[in-house]
């Protein structure tokens, strides 16, 4: 039977905290990321049957072109030009995504775990996994969602929608509760976390939670413990050229898989 635990409760920095001010400002310039981003990229030429696998590439290179974004809003997340030596940074196979910090002296104000998700993707939901243990995550870090389209589906420029914003933290923790005290299971519910954990590890450092049974391979499967599905039903009627997100996402599912019926009838 699921264990008795304590629903966690989300933290962000104290205002007393010397950087609150541009948590602020960074968080204000996220949420308004559809606002400003601005892709140099134009796609053509992509086939319904390839969508699926050429937006994974992509996806990658939104999340650069997002951090991109937020070096160019240094005026409205930096006013005062006290930040001028710190930028954003992304690091590879690590978390989080990306360090605000000083290149010059390694200084680590902040960090964000930044993740794509293509809207019109099979699933319907964000299908990437969050195992990071609590203690790898700072209170001011952020965990962020960026849904993203091409303009005319399957050609143009990407456009990027409103992201799911949330502290990295909280999420860990709640996943953490989820798969403790909601999950309907009749399996363990231990999950094993490393020791000696601190924020903005080295690449080398396990920083993964490991839960003891997990035989379908779900934990860390954000889009399915609640967090996420208000946000994601929000994009079910977004109008793309006429037509709900939905159903463009049925209509690419079903060609595709007619497509592979009719290669294996061969």
């Amino acid at each position: 039977m699921p264990g008795d635990f304590e629903r966690p409760e989300r933290k962000i920095p104290s205002h007393d905290w010397e950087h609150f001010q541009l948590y602020e400002n960074v968080g204000r310039c996220l949420a308004g990321i559809p606002e400003y981003f601005r892709s140099t990229i134009s796609v053509m030429g992509v086939g319904v049957t390839e969508i699926y696998s050429f937006s994974t590439v992509l996806g990658l290179t939104i999340e650069q072109e997002v951090i991109r974004t937020l070096n160019d809003l240094r005026s409205e997340w930096d006013p005062t030009g006290n930040y001028r030596d710190f930028h954003f940074i992304r690091q590879a196979q690590t978390f989080p995504d990306v360090l605000f910090a000083n290149p010059a002296t390694g200084q680590i104000i902040m960090g964000i775990e930044l993740k794509s998700w293509y809207l019109l993707a099979k699933e319907g939901e964000p299908s990437f996994r969050y195992q990071v243990t609590v203690e790898a995550c700072a209170v001011q870090d952020l965990l962020v969602v960026i849904p993203w389209v091409l303009s005319n589906v399957l050609s143009g420029n990407p456009i990027v929608l409103k992201p799911y914003i949330e502290t990295a933290r909280y999420v860990a923790e709640y996943r953490n509760y989820w798969w403790r005290s909601i999950r309907k299971s009749k399996s363990s519910e231990e999950i094993i976390s490393p020791l000696d954990v601190t924020p903005y590890p080295s690449a080398k450092t396990q920083i993964s939670d490991m839960p003891v049974s997990d035989s379908g391979n779900n934990f860390g499967r954000i889009a399915r413990i609640g967090l996420l599905d208000e946000y994601v039903q929000s994009f079910q009627d977004y109008n793309l050229l006429g037509v709900r997100t939905a159903d463009w996402r049925r209509f690419l599912k079903e060609q595709v898989e007619r497509s592979a019926d009719y290669f294996s009838d061969e």
